[in-house]
């Protein structure tokens, strides 16, 4: 973790490839359509991220392993060309094959504006009015 960490900081595109598998998978569950398969795909997608938050930077809060089961809670965030700040928190479960990345559960989401309460939050997931 500490590795693809360091890769994102540096704004290393091919350090951060290169902590992927080729046929690396990735499972997005709450996201089924946003899964994809290939290292190709990852250069893609941090690609896109590198130059649409050109300030960057990735923290990983926890890790625990088990096995070649790798479990990390990460904090990633930067700006936008136009100063908006993104910020994604969650958790990414890796499959951890010969010293790189060769598969994900990925559970990383944008942090909302918070101001939904439980009560709100509750409510709108079973469509009705809060108490």
């Amino acid at each position: 973790m500490e590795g693809l960490r360091r890769a994102v900081g540096d704004h290393d595109i091919d350090a951060v490839v290169a902590c992927f598998a080729e046929d690396y998978r990735n499972e997005t569950p709450v996201h089924p359509g946003r899964g994809f398969e290939g290292r190709d795909q990852v250069r893609v997608n941090w690609q896109r991220i590198l130059g649409g938050l050109p300030d960057v930077a990735a923290r990983v809060l926890r890790v625990v392993e088990d096995g070649a089961v790798v479990w990390s809670e990460w904090e990633i965030g930067g700006h936008r060309p136009d100063g908006r700040a993104e910020l994604l928190r969650g958790v990414i479960v890796f499959g951890v094959e010969d010293d790189l990345l060769a598969w994900s559960r990925f559970y990383l989401e944008p942090v909302d504006d918070g101001t939904d309460d439980v009560d709100a939050a509750v409510g709108r997931l079973v469509g009705a009015d809060s108490p």
